[in-house]
């Protein structure tokens, strides 16, 4: 299976949750080890062969702009105060119609982790976490026992539920064809403050989307304080570890 050349970063957002750590700056710039989540996701999406990265901005987008001026190109949402990543969504899906790796750019991800993504033999595929016990905040998958994915919501009942979206999802040329007719549909009847992974469980009724496990490497998605704090002392150093491990196991492979 082809691996998407471009990607969609959704940017835009005001993080009113983090309060004073994005009161004069936009959260994807926020700092973990040295780097700014967004420059870590550019690096990782580089790593993986996919070059062509679309940011779409809203909050602070001049400061994103030119943090990321020559490792992006950007559309931005000039309505961001007033919408979500579902319209933000809309706005860039034109320019990625052959395919395209969407990340919501405030999760901070071992670069493996979507590795895991490009390489799934499925078309259209998602990173989860496998959790049947989440709390009201996180974005639920339901999915079959060959992985299909059934539902994607925040109010999924206990029970319902394998695990947590993480917020990377790929999709084929099919694939976007299929989502923009849920993004128009849902955009156009004047649903612009959902969540993208509206238009995701619209259409996974009758198009299929796969769970792509993330169990066993570090991630985070940053919303309050407390999140940046764990992923300055535990997620990145987790990274960083699980990546010296992988490179000196490649190394022990190779010199045999």
């Amino acid at each position: 299976m082809p691996t998407p050349r471009t990607a969609i970063l959704l940017a835009a957002g005001c993080a009113r949750r983090l309060g004073e750590l994005t009161a004069n700056r936009p959260k994807c710039l926020l700092e973990v080890g040295g780097k700014s989540l967004i420059e870590h996701q550019i690096s990782a999406l580089n790593s993986h062969g996919i070059k062509d990265v679309i940011v779409v901005t809203g909050y602070f987008a001049g400061m994103v702009e030119e943090v990321c001026a020559s490792i992006a190109r950007f559309v931005r949402n000039p309505v961001f105060d007033t919408t979500n990543s579902l319209y933000s969504l809309s706005l860039a899906l034109p320019e990625a119609r052959d395919g395209f790796i969407l990340t919501n750019a405030d999760v901070l991800f071992h670069p493996e982790l979507l590795g895991r993504l490009v390489r799934s033999h499925h078309p259209d595929a998602l990173l989860y976490e496998p959790n049947s016990a989440l709390g009201e905040e996180e974005m639920k998958v339901r999915h079959t026992p060959e992985g299909r994915v059934l539902a994607m919501a925040k109010d999924l009942p206990l029970g319902t539920y394998q695990g947590e979206n993480l917020g990377v999802v790929k999709f084929s040329a099919d694939g976007v064809t299929r989502l923009a007719r849920e993004v128009e549909r849902l955009v156009g009847s004047g649903d612009v403050n959902a969540w993208a992974p509206k238009a995701f469980d619209a259409m996974c009724a009758d198009h299929p989307i796969h769970a792509v496990s993330a169990a066993g490497l570090p991630w985070i998605e940053i919303d309050f304080p407390d999140d940046l704090e764990r992923a300055r002392t535990r997620t990145w150093p987790a990274i960083e570890s699980r990546s010296a491990t992988i490179k000196s196991m490649a190394g022990e492979g190779g010199a045999r």
